[in-house]
């Protein structure tokens, strides 16, 4: 196939964010026209989230902060491809199978039945979820729920704030929150400093990054907002009818501490958005650095599927940057995979670029690491799963009275993850307790299963959808 025959090609490139927008841009240059769905109603991912235009009054810099440029940079670029590509913001791919997709529409809540001929899965990151009591408090939000309200809808999550996890999320949320005059009481930490300092030299090969998460710290102190780290959440405190957050409580290693607070955000760095990669059919493997099974791709981000491409946060926690360099070289492997002339040097050029973010990202796995004993500090009237109101308790009873030792056994048994979220929310927490009741590295008790609707539909609009071909 030659460039001028390449418009035959049906790219579906699935999220709008620096990977998605990238690919697209890729695409575009090659005289291809992808459709490109997007959840959202606006391009630019979770952490170049526009707000709605009726709502856009704050500046690149107050949003976004060092990322102003690159963030006007992606929308720009975005912006230039309105009008080549087949753009679907506001659209929910649900489900996919036998080389289509099922996708909801809003606010119409329509929807429709889009075939492919090729497919770039650019689905992004949310937060994992490790929960503590009283995490179901209203006023209790995830770090990227908190982070959303404030750039999307302009506000905060609360009067006064307690941020708490572990995970450069972490200072980047607070530093937003107080940048906008927010009141940030503390910052909870459960990394300990020593983690930080001996994770230096590794961070140091991306000096400037490291520099801007020198920078929020540094903020942070100098404008008052406490700092505690190497801390082990305990609850979250409820008033006397429990209808709202009171404050939180927390152990420093020495004594147990409490702080008022109205609002809560929390979150253990992030964890890939994979749903839609498993119904696909992709091969997934054990990725010991993101404590994670992930979805299996090539340095271009080739999967195991014949036509499917895998970009950005959704196959791997890398960042935006990676995200941008991983989208556009998805789409010159789809390119030059269906016969299409593309620039080697580029594509040898972004894959060096990627290949010398790993050691980065060990760097930061090791100065902010996923708790490991935090199933063991789990007590069992912890609610794991909101949807089924399934405790840790309930779960260890399960692994005691069943030998469930494997995720979906455990599933089966007890209903964690069949609820709306599908365990989206709280998968990460059972498999922690599902390893920590039977003994077994967390690698070997497998992962859940991806079943649609990979995210709450009306039921009533998936029966009978309509059927949209990609180039229509």
């Amino acid at each position: 196939m030659t460039a001028s025959s390449s418009a035959a090609l049906q790219p579906v490139i699935v999220g709008a964010g620096p990977a998605g927008v990238r690919a697209a841009q890729a695409l575009v240059a090659h005289g291809l026209r992808p459709v490109v769905i997007d959840e959202a109603s606006r391009a630019g991912g979770q952490i170049y989230r526009r707000p709605p235009a009726s709502l856009a009054q704050r500046s690149a810099q107050a949003l976004y902060g060092f990322e102003a440029g690159r963030a006007d940079a992606l929308h720009a670029a975005f912006d230039s491809l309105r009008e080549r590509i087949d753009y679907r913001p506001d659209s929910l791919v649900w489900n996919a199978q036998g080389g289509r997709l099922d996708v909801l529409h809003g606010p119409t809540r329509s929807t429709s039945s889009l075939s492919y001929g090729q497919l770039i899965v650019a689905t992004g990151a949310t937060d994992r979820v490790l929960p503590v009591p009283g995490w179901t408090l209203p006023g209790v939000y995830t770090l990227g729920g908190a982070q959303v309200a404030l750039k999307f809808q302009g506000c905060a999550i609360g009067e006064r704030v307690v941020l708490m996890g572990t995970g450069p999320l972490l200072y980047l949320v607070a530093y937003q929150y107080a940048n906008a005059g927010a009141k940030v009481a503390a910052v909870l930490d459960t990394a300990r400093l020593a983690d930080q300092l001996a994770a230096t030299p590794a961070m140091l090969r991306q000096p400037a990054v490291f520099a801007k998460g020198v920078y929020y710290v540094a903020w942070l102190r100098a404008h008052g907002v406490a700092l505690h780290s190497g801390v082990r959440p305990l609850r979250v405190l409820g008033d006397a009818q429990e209808s709202r957050v009171a404050g939180v409580a927390w152990h420093d290693g020495r004594e147990e501490r409490t702080l008022a607070c109205d609002a809560v955000g929390f979150g253990y760095a992030l964890r890939s958005e994979t749903q839609l990669a498993d119904l696909l059919g992709c091969r997934f493997d054990y990725a010991p650095l993101h404590r994670a099974h992930l979805p299996v791709r090539d340095a271009a981000g080739r999967s195991s599927v014949r036509g499917v491409y895998l970009a950005g946060d959704g196959a791997g926690i890398m960042g935006a940057d990676a995200a941008e360099w991983a989208g556009e070289r998805a789409a010159l492997a789809l390119l030059a995979d269906n016969g299409v002339a593309v620039d080697a040097a580029r594509a040898a050029e972004l894959e060096r670029k990627l290949g010398k973010l790993a050691g980065f990202r060990e760097g930061l796995e090791r100065a902010f690491p996923v708790p490991q004993d935090w199933a063991a500090h789990a007590p069992d009237e912890l609610v794991v799963c909101r949807c089924e109101n399934i405790t840790a308790g309930t779960l260890r009873q399960t692994v005691a009275a069943a030998g469930a030792d494997e995720m979906n056994r455990l599933k089966a048994l007890s209903r964690v993850g069949m609820g709306r979220c599908q365990g989206r929310m709280c998968g990460a927490a059972a498999a922690e307790i599902l390893a920590q009741a039977t003994g077994l590295p967390l690698q070997q008790v497998g992962r859940l299963r991806g079943q649609a609707p990979i995210k709450p539909i009306p039921i009533h609009l998936a029966a009978a959808p309509s059927t949209v071909g990609a180039g229509e």
